[in-house]
């Protein structure tokens, strides 16, 4: 008993640290299939494109539809992306302040998430989360 215990802790404990897996979020690997770009940093600017315009489509939306579960989906491709950054990209001050624009719009879905059935509320989060987007996009163009 306490052998399969010590085997489901550890599994549970690998797949919660594998941060560059598509197991809970199969689709975000579709995405990220399709913003493939010729480096890390050319998939992350196509997938803040793509999230941008799927943003868009969200507005005016309610619940958990096809467009709010998408941007959902690229959120997490643009997260994991963030390990295609190459070691010396990385130390650049323009990643950390990638970084922090990551952090943003992780907090700014989490909202989103909440309010997802409240209009204008969701309406507002999904602005903001457009707005983080170019904020990003012009950040990694620096590190590119």
């Amino acid at each position: 008993m306490q052998r399969t215990i010590g085997v489901l802790a550890l599994a549970l404990m690998l797949m919660g640290l594998s941060g560059c897996s598509y197991l809970f979020y199969p689709r975000a690997g579709d995405y990220a299939t399709q913003a493939k770009g010729a480096s890390g940093v050319d998939t992350m600017i196509n997938l803040t494109n793509m999230m941008e315009a799927t943003a868009a489509k969200a507005k005016g939306g309610k619940g958990k539809d096809n467009a709010l579960d998408d941007y959902h989906n690229q959120l997490h491709a643009l997260l994991d992306s963030f390990c295609g950054v190459t070691k010396e990209q990385s130390k650049t001050p323009a990643y950390d302040l990638a970084v922090t624009h990551k952090k943003e719009l992780t907090a700014i879905f989490w909202r989103l998430w909440k309010f997802k059935d409240d209009q204008p509320q969701r309406d507002q989060h999904l602005d903001l989360s457009i707005a983080e987007l170019k904020e990003l996009r012009e950040t990694l163009l620096q590190i590119k």
